[in-house]
């Protein structure tokens, strides 16, 4: 072998060994845990998202000189199996966090894992409001706009109309319950004359939609305000449409303009609702436009909701990796602590009071467009001009929550 060559090769050994190379080192493990058989309109296109953050990453060098890689689980929707796939990734498949989820019962299980076993938790989609609040520990950060705060978006543009006769209709758990507790506090505040007249409350994914929609139109509302998402939205429109209940009304819909939820309706769905959502074809900034280019690039399709937070979420924990310098978990917990980064929405923030992103969300009206359901005169509402003060929130969240 020649000298040149010789000092070639060992050029190369040595450039594979250096820290600087993410794939000269063992990879950082990364656990997701998320229902994906449960919900797989959603969730699929998170594991997407976070595929995509992985990859760029890791072409970039990856964090602290290692590759991210992401170990998946498929919790079924249900809290004891999502925890017990949280002991196994940290136990056997050496984790040094765990990611993901979305169901709020399902985060809220794995937010108490968190905080008895002392392991990182990043709640990428959960939306309850204990889970940051009530329920929140040192261990627990939340990604997503939590439902108080998109619900307080909401009621922002309820008070703008007519309506002061209100109903309520959301799925009979956490995220629901929370979601209705917080739209009429804050409405209540901006515009004290207004009157709820009945709440409706389905079991989740097991709406009678013909006996709900009865039961609303017999409330006579001037608004309602929906929490349901998935297939009960589906049958909630179609019953709603079919019978008028939606005519001269005031609509409100939380995530209705998710294309999660809104592509399954095509041309059935819902007009002139006020809603929170998400109008990946109509976004025009700098960073969105990277995200969405990439991601029809090496996926031949177009981004939902679960794919930008996703993707978000995997450049939090590569943000909180090299802010912290290390993979242990108490150095990780204090680098989420008022961790900022850039995300494919702008700047985001993680609040260190409560552990809650100030990722916001687009707020806009549904329209029917080519036959298939469209947000318009949208806006991105940033997510932290609608927390709630610190001084209320020291209130919700226990002292030792960190």
């Amino acid at each position: 072998m020649g000298m040149r060559k010789l000092l070639g090769t060992a050029a190369l050994a040595l450039s594979l060994a250096a820290p600087g190379v993410a794939g000269a080192a063992d990879p950082i493990r990364i656990g997701d845990i998320n229902s994906y058989k449960t919900l797989p309109a959603h969730t699929l296109p998170y594991r997407q998202g976070a595929e995509l953050a992985i990859e760029q990453i890791n072409a970039d060098g990856g964090v602290l000189g290692r590759p991210l890689e992401l170990v998946s689980r498929d919790d079924q929707g249900k809290p004891g199996e999502a925890v017990r796939y949280a002991e196994e990734l940290f136990v056997k498949e050496e984790v040094v966090l765990i990611s993901g989820s979305l169901f709020s019962h399902v985060g809220l299980a794995l937010t108490a894992y968190a905080g008895q076993k002392k392991r990182l938790y990043l709640a990428a989609e959960p939306l309850a409001d204990s889970l940051v609040w009530q329920d929140g520990n040192r261990y627990t950060f939340r990604l997503r706009p939590s439902t108080y705060m998109q619900a307080a978006m909401l009621a922002e543009e309820a008070a703008k109309t007519d309506a002061k006769r209100w109903a309520t209709i959301a799925p009979n758990y956490a995220y629901g319950k929370d979601a209705v507790i917080a739209f009429k506090e804050v409405l209540k505040a901006l515009k004290p004359d207004v009157e709820f007249v009945g709440e409706q409350w389905p079991a989740l994914f097991k709406i009678d939609a013909a006996a709900e929609v009865q039961a609303l139109e017999a409330l006579k509302p001037d608004g309602i305000y929906n929490v349901t998402f998935g297939s009960d939205l589906a049958k909630l429109v179609r019953e709603g449409n079919l019978r008028e209940l939606f005519d001269d009304r005031t609509m409100l819909g939380l995530l209705t303009g998710e294309p999660e939820y809104l592509d399954p309706l095509g041309a059935e769905a819902p007009e002139g609702w006020i809603v929170t959502g998400y109008p990946w074809y109509d976004i025009d900034t700098p960073e969105h436009n990277a995200f969405l280019e990439a991601y029809q690039a090496k996926f031949d399709d177009y981004p939902r909701v679960g794919s930008l937070v996703g993707y978000n979420a995997m450049l939090s924990i590569a943000a909180a990796i090299e802010k912290a310098g290390s993979t242990e978990t108490e150095a990780l917990v204090e680098a989420f602590k008022g961790l900022e980064h850039d995300s494919a929405v702008g700047p985001i923030t993680y609040r260190a009071l409560d552990h809650q992103s100030t990722m916001g969300a687009y707020v806009g009206v549904t329209a029917v467009k080519d036959g298939k359901g469209v947000m318009v005169d949208w806006s991105y509402r940033k997510g932290e001009d609608y927390m709630p003060s610190d001084e209320v929130v020291k209130t919700l969240r226990p002292a030792e929550g960190g």
